[in-house]
């Protein structure tokens, strides 16, 4: 199946967005960049920097930025480029102006709250019978927008698809790899945000390297487990949007959540660690726990980020929950 003709939408333009919009010009494509307001899509096409996000980083000259998401109509493919709580309320508004047959491209990772749906099956749920892709791996915003070499995993039911999007996407410094298992990649992006936290608060804790690389492992095991018992393919977890991703995003203070779990275990509240920004793993934990504890799923480390996070347990009561657990097979 191949896509048609036409420029990339980016709904979106936070540092991951506009960092998307920068690799699709990259890879050959016109791109249309849609924002909230006017008056930010005057600015960015006036300055062609997004100063706020991604200071410094020129925005590519195929890339027009905009505030009518109707201009998003006429695009092969979409991009959907906002937090993951707004995947909702973005696809139904997208759902008003594009074609039923224009791919959407989740590029968020979390769990909506609330319902404890996946973010591929809000989409399918909001409109029906269109196709959903899912966009992720170890990829800071930065690095792409700066063209430095990155590497991502995109999934789409329809292998077909997935392999045209894939080609649309990559460029001379992103590498995009196709799947065909989007509840692996989806389950991954979603799953290691919280993972991330932990990772964050055993250093700020200053617990040490050898606790952080147990806990990037045994964190690992509880994500397989997570995805098997969803549906999620053990190889998909192996690669870039699985194992790439925790590794990148447990090991860098660049990683909001990894940030956020820094300053929990330096013995900030929640509040304060998440300094007013958006921290996806904080939004997702509950519900990763609860979808969890819904199929029996053992995850006590995405557990223990969930009880410091409600105010339950202390980040020493964690540590002490987590060391103090039976002896056990390791598989």
């Amino acid at each position: 199946m191949s896509l048609p003709s036409g420029s990339i939408g980016i709904a979106g333009a936070g540092a991951w967005g506009t960092a998307l919009a920068n690799a699709a010009a990259a890879a050959g494509n016109d791109a249309i960049l849609w924002m909230r307001t006017a008056e930010q899509a005057q600015a960015l096409a006036a300055t062609r920097t997004n100063e706020r996000f991604l200071p410094g980083v020129r925005l590519h000259d195929r890339i027009r930025p905009t505030a009518d998401l109707g201009d998003l109509a006429t695009c092969r493919a979409v991009l959907l480029v906002t937090p993951a709580q707004t995947t909702r309320e973005m696809t139904a508004a997208l759902a008003s102006v594009l074609p039923a047959a224009t791919p959407l491209v989740l590029c968020a990772k979390g769990i909506e709250r609330g319902t404890n749906a996946f973010l591929c099956d809000v989409a399918e749920e909001v409109r029906p019978g269109a196709p959903v892709a899912v966009l992720s791996g170890p990829s800071f915003a930065d690095d792409v927008a700066r063209g430095l070499p990155t590497a991502v995993t995109l999934a789409c039911r329809d292998s077909a698809r997935a392999e045209e999007l894939a080609l649309a996407l990559s460029g001379p410094t992103l590498r995009v790899y196709h799947r065909h298992d989007i509840r692996g990649v989806e389950i991954g992006g979603a799953a290691k945000n919280v993972l991330a936290i932990a990772c964050g608060a055993v250093a700020g804790k200053g617990l040490g390297e050898s606790a952080k690389a147990a806990l990037i492992a045994r964190g690992f095991a509880e994500l397989l487990r997570f995805a098997r018992a969803y549906g999620g393919e053990a190889e998909t977890l192996m690669g870039l949007s699985g194992l790439g991703d925790l590794v990148l995003t447990c090991s860098s203070a660049h990683s909001r959540n990894f940030a956020f779990g820094m300053r929990l275990g330096q013995g900030l509240s929640v509040d304060d660690a998440a300094g007013g920004k958006l921290v996806e793993g904080a939004a997702t934990a509950s519900a990763l726990v609860a979808l969890a504890r819904a199929k029996g799923i053992d995850m006590p480390i995405a557990e223990a980020v969930e009880q410091i996070l409600s105010g339950a347990w202390t980040l020493d009561h964690a540590v002490d929950a987590l060391m103090n657990r039976p002896i056990k097979s390791e598989y």
